[in-house]
């Protein structure tokens, strides 16, 4: 069940003092009323890899040196673990950034039963009406690709000012009548499409059954989405003194602000699964270009120096998110918000000259024993899946499943840690 806190309670750590209402529809949930841990998730990702040079370490184990693109985790060493050799083991450069939680190129996807969902997705498919929104797809000048759902299609990703109003911005009166209304409308036709369907689907051969089940999976995925959004449309959001976020100040300023609002989503329990892709903006670290062009390197110092400050601020916006789950008490779960959220830095694309090999995977928090770099076979035909690392998120997530994506099983040597 959703969170429910006390009117006087206030959230603090970001620099700002939020009051919760009381949500008289939610029933109180403790750590001891739970069945088991209430897990959170956070992806980070950009759309055009790292330079690996400053990423990975060179050595394996506890004692690596730290590389300068982590430096700014130096004081979170013993929470997070690096993986090298670990990738899809596809191709296709800037094709395959969309693959990072799934592993699976798009024209593939009817190949596998659950399609290419993305592993946020999956992890919102069983939160769903447990928090206001089942996942938060986010964005901070590029475009987000990575979330996709079980049909294939990419989700709408939320700026900077979208993130904010989404979480506590409350819709007028009339526009929640005017959303229930909606739902009752797409309900009436779902009604009739099932109907109808059900009725062709006796007259068709049994190769175009199986593809009218796909269809009617659709329809269904829609149907419970629709039942689980209803109750959330009249119960009010977080308050906050919070003034909404400026946008288009710098990608550190806009990339830290958001990473705050999502430290404020997990606190008020508003979701437990988010992704958010971070890009680049001409001018901005005293830089001039475009991050699709930097990328593309050569070696050339110039192009290599700019990209290990992009990718730098990024690991710096992490470790500062990392600081502020630390901060917070976890009131479902104890200890703190840290403790049981998972935070995966990690690129589709590899680097910038379209390598898709030895994707750049980092994982923080809370679930699992870290403190290393992890390094995998790097032999063909010894190589292991990355999906197997999202394997292991999602049964750590809670789900009880043995197969995800192009997985084999879940990674070797990842360690669950007693929450």
């Amino acid at each position: 069940m959703p969170l429910q806190l006390d009117r006087r309670t206030f959230l603090r750590g970001t620099g700002v003092s939020i009051a919760l209402p009381m949500l008289e529809a939610m029933k109180p949930l403790t750590a001891a009323e739970a069945k088991k841990p209430v897990k959170r998730m956070v992806c980070v990702s950009n759309n055009y890899g790292i330079y690996p040079q400053a990423f990975f370490p060179t050595q394996a184990g506890t004692d690596f040196e730290i590389p300068p693109t982590l430096e700014p985790l130096a004081k979170h060493r013993k929470d997070f673990t690096v993986f090298s050799h670990l990738d899809h083991g596809i191709s296709g450069g800037h094709a395959c950034v969309p693959t990072l939680l799934n592993g699976i190129r798009p024209y593939l996807a009817t190949h596998f039963p659950e399609g290419n969902i993305s592993m946020d997705q999956k992890a919102a498919e069983y939160v769903g009406a447990q928090t206001r929104y089942p996942s938060m797809t986010l964005k901070v000048n590029d475009p987000n690709l990575v979330s996709i759902t079980r049909t294939g299609v990419q989700v709408p990703s939320f700026d900077l000012r979208e993130t904010y109003r989404s979480l506590f911005l409350e819709e007028p009166p009339q526009a929640k009548v005017q959303r229930s209304q909606q739902f009752e409308r797409h309900n009436s036709i779902l009604d009739v499409v099932m109907d109808e369907a059900k009725s062709i689907n006796k007259k068709l051969g049994k190769r175009d059954q199986e593809k009218f089940e796909e269809y009617f999976e659709s329809v269904r995925t829609l149907e419970k989405k629709i039942v689980q959004q209803k109750p959330w449309v009249e119960t009010p959001k977080p308050k906050t003194d919070l003034k909404e976020p400026s946008q288009g100040q710098s990608t550190e300023s806009d990339l830290k602000t958001m990473v705050e609002l999502v430290a404020l989503a997990i606190q008020t329990d508003s979701t437990r699964a988010i992704t958010l892709t971070t890009g680049f903006r001409n001018g901005d670290f005293g830089l001039s270009g475009g991050y699709h062009d930097l990328s593309h390197h050569g070696e050339r110092e110039t192009h290599v120096s700019a990209l290990k400050k992009i990718e730098r601020n990024q690991i710096a916006q992490m470790a500062h998110l990392i600081d502020l789950l630390k901060a917070q008490e976890d009131p479902i779960n104890g200890g703190t918000l840290f403790d049981h959220t998972m935070l995966l830095f990690g690129c589709g694309m590899a680097t910038g000259p379209h390598s898709t090999k030895d994707l750049p995977l980092l994982l923080a928090g809370g679930g699992f024993k870290l403190g290393e770099h992890k390094t995998y076979p790097s032999e063909k035909g010894e190589r292991i899946p990355a999906c197997n690392l999202l394997l292991s998120m999602l049964q750590n997530f809670g789900l009880e499943i043995d197969r995800f994506g192009t997985s084999t099983g879940t990674l070797k040597g990842l360690e669950w840690r007693q929450a």
